[in-house]
């Protein structure tokens, strides 16, 4: 029964494989990838490691691919177009890559597994939630620990870096050109009922809004 499973959920996870790949729609590509990360998460149930296949739905399937999703939504990325491939080398170098993989899976599944070398073990508590609860606090707890200050660190790193602003100066002013300019956007005081600056150069709207004497970048350089 469980080789019928993991045959079923292998298959499948090789199935939206190639879909991710060959998909031309990213959309459905990422779709495609939700699925690999389902069938890895049930053929970690039929390896007895219930808690593995809960991370593997909630972090990947449901955080990261979220997110992917959300971004590609919002870049707005059509479907690529067909064109004619450049480099026609690549396509066997692939195929010796694919072959070379599946015959070192191939050696570790009929030789390594069957030698009589090979050690064995007790698997029964692998990859249950309290047998890597007791490796984490206990064996690896410093890792862990190490592992949860460098995350904290990459986080206060990114909030300071976007709380500088960006690489312009604080006494700046860029002003857009060839542009139908409201006032009330450039000037908060100003009400809104005023008519909005059209104009073609950036100096016409600087000499408009009285910022002639404002430093650029150009002058700083």
């Amino acid at each position: 029964m469980l080789a019928l499973l993991f045959i079923l959920f292998a298959g499948l996870a090789v199935g939206c494989a190639i879909s991710m790949v060959s998909q031309r729609n990213p959309l459905y590509g990422a779709i495609s990838l939700i699925g690999v990360f389902i069938s890895l998460a049930c053929l970690y149930v039929t390896l007895a490691a219930p808690f593995i296949a809960a991370v593997q739905v909630i972090v990947y399937a449901g955080a990261i691919m979220v997110l992917v999703v959300f971004v590609i939504m919002l870049l707005n990325v059509e479907e690529e177009e067909r064109q004619a491939l450049r480099l026609r080398s690549l396509v066997p170098v692939a195929v010796g890559l694919a072959a070379v993989l599946f015959a070192e899976a191939a050696f570790v599944l009929f030789f390594v597994l069957a030698s009589p070398a090979t050690p064995t073990r007790n698997i029964s508590d692998v990859g249950l939630t309290s047998s890597i609860g007791a490796g984490l606090f206990t064996t690896y707890l410093l890792p862990f620990e190490i592992t949860s200050i460098l995350l904290l660190m990459a986080i206060v790193g990114a909030i300071t870096l976007a709380r500088r602003g960006g690489l312009l100066p604080p006494n700046v002013v860029v002003v857009p050109g060839f542009q139908v300019l409201a006032r009330d956007v450039l000037d908060p005081f100003t009400p809104p009922e005023a008519p909005p600056i059209v104009a073609r150069r950036t100096d016409e709207v600087e000499k408009e809004l009285g910022l002639e004497g404002v430093p650029h970048l150009d002058d700083d350089a």
